[in-house]
């Protein structure tokens, strides 16, 4: 007989069922109890406790799981109603037959669960599957795009910070006590302060000098409003008048202001000369004469090679530092001239010759014939014919406010070395200061067969070339016609 026949109890197939009632034990109050029996193999609570327990026959805590100390984890069944407890106790009677299964196999291993899971499967809550399953990953583009957005509030609200501190910094400084505002109030200036702005000086020494003289409130402010206007400004040297607690708006409006300026510019007119200049340029800076004569006594001093520094001078306007001597004025003036004539393609060697030329251009031409009267000069130079011309005689003679076309026969006669009416050949040097224009007309003669030239008209400047004697003869002739005509003229 096996095992399972000796365990289940017999019947009598012929016995009544009433017999089967009256044997039936009296119902008795049924107590919650702890369920120790073993889980269905392939079950989830088969692998879970599977999962959990430790290799050896007790738990972590050293806890037999079978034992009655073992906690009552499983909920309290209710107690159960008369028919319950009716086919509960016909239940009891029955063989266990997991029991029976578990006995005949102490070391059989727990099977696979069923592909698609068991009835615990089905009848599991959704939480249990869920912690049974663990955490679940990130994923990691989730984080990206978190990481992004963050990113993107935080920059924004940065963004937003800078541009209002920068619009409002001053306001909530002031109103928060973290400082006086940087600029003054409109309608306080008062006094007068003298501010002198270099040569080359831009918007930050411009804002530095206006504090150190008391204009305005803070070094930077003058610079921090050109650039928050966007302004371009460019600044001329020289001494400004200005008042203390200005504005920085009320400050650059001032500096534009030629009335504001004191007066440290001088200029060298075209065709002038060191000795009409040099009186113009030291009374306009405050410098003595005798300073100037001594500057210019010296041409090697500039690295000029010739017993003047006349044409040296380049006709311009200039601008100085208040403190600038008359050394650095005549050095500045002999550097732009050598700037024109390395424009003009000038060779060192050759500076003197073509400055010298241009010279007499400048003082003989109007600027349309300008080319013309360097072909002349070019031509009586090339046959060795004295020049003739009435500006190097009033040089050499001191007469130079005797005009271009006229010269008196004192002049004319007078032996000096400029005097190309006794000389052949240029002048011992420039008479005058060229223009760009006349430097470059002695660089580029216009061609022509020309020798010689008179002005017909004063008032005009019209000019007539010709190329022979007689020609020229008929021009003078209406010259003196339009000087017989125009009296007051300036013949």
């Amino acid at each position: 007989m096996s095992e399972r026949e000796s365990a289940s109890p017999q019947h009598d197939p012929g016995a009544r069922l009433g017999d089967l009632f009256e044997n039936l034990p009296a119902p008795t109050r049924q107590i919650p109890t702890v369920d120790n029996s073993a889980p269905t193999p392939g079950s989830r609570r088969a692998a879970r406790e599977a999962a959990g327990r430790p290799s050896g026959p007790h738990d972590a805590h050293g806890t037999d799981p079978l034992s009655e100390d073992a906690p009552d984890t499983e909920p309290a069944r209710r107690e159960p109603s008369g028919a319950e407890a009716l086919f509960a106790s016909a239940a009891s009677s029955q063989p266990d037959s997991s029991a029976s299964s578990t006995t005949a196999s102490p070391r059989q291993t727990d099977p696979a669960p069923p592909l698609g899971g068991g009835l615990d499967d089905l009848f599991t809550p959704p939480e249990e599957h869920a912690a049974a399953k663990g955490p679940k990953k990130k994923r990691r583009t989730g984080c990206l795009i978190a990481l992004a957005i963050v990113l993107a509030i935080v920059g924004g609200l940065a963004a937003g910070g800078i541009w209002a501190w920068n619009t409002y910094g001053d306001k909530i400084s002031e109103a928060l006590g973290w400082g006086g505002a940087a600029d003054w109030e409109p309608g306080i200036a008062t006094g007068e302060v003298m501010v002198t702005i270099r040569e080359g000086d831009t918007g930050g020494p411009v804002s530095t000098a206006l504090y150190d003289a008391g204009v305005t409130r803070t070094e930077d402010v003058f610079y921090d409003y050109l650039i928050n206007e966007n302004l371009a400004v460019t600044f001329y040297p020289g001494i400004y008048r200005l008042q203390e607690k200005m504005t920085a708006e009320a400050a650059l409006a001032a500096l534009k202001d030629e009335k504001n300026k004191l007066e440290n510019t001088v200029s060298i007119t075209e065709g002038g000369t060191i000795a009409s200049s040099l009186e113009n340029i030291a009374d306009t800076l405050g410098i003595p004469l005798a300073d100037f004569e001594a500057a210019v006594a010296d041409p090697a001093a500039y690295g000029v090679t010739a017993p003047s520094l006349e044409g040296w001078l380049f006709p311009a306007v200039y601008t100085f530092d208040p403190e600038a001597t008359a050394t650095q004025v005549i050095q500045r003036m002999v550097d732009r001239t050598r700037e024109s004539l390395a424009t003009a393609g000038v060779a060192d060697e050759d500076a003197e010759r073509i400055l010298t030329i241009a010279s007499i251009i400048e003082r003989e031409g109007r600027l349309d014939d300008f080319a013309k009267v360097s072909r002349v000069i070019q031509n009586r130079l090339d046959i060795d014919m004295l020049l003739q011309m009435d500006s190097t005689a009033q040089y050499g003679y001191g007469s130079l406010h005797e005009g271009v076309v006229s010269s008196s026969a004192e002049a004319l006669e007078d032996d000096n070395p400029w005097n190309t009416y006794v000389h052949t050949g240029l002048p011992v040097t420039p008479i005058a200061s060229p223009s760009d224009a006349a430097i470059e007309a002695a660089m580029n003669p216009a061609d022509g067969p020309w020798l010689y030239f008179v002005t017909i008209n004063l008032e005009t400047g019209e000019t007539q070339f010709s190329e022979t004697l007689a020609e020229h003869e008929q021009g003078v002739e209406k010259w003196r016609d339009w000087c017989e005509a125009n009296p007051d003229g300036g013949c």
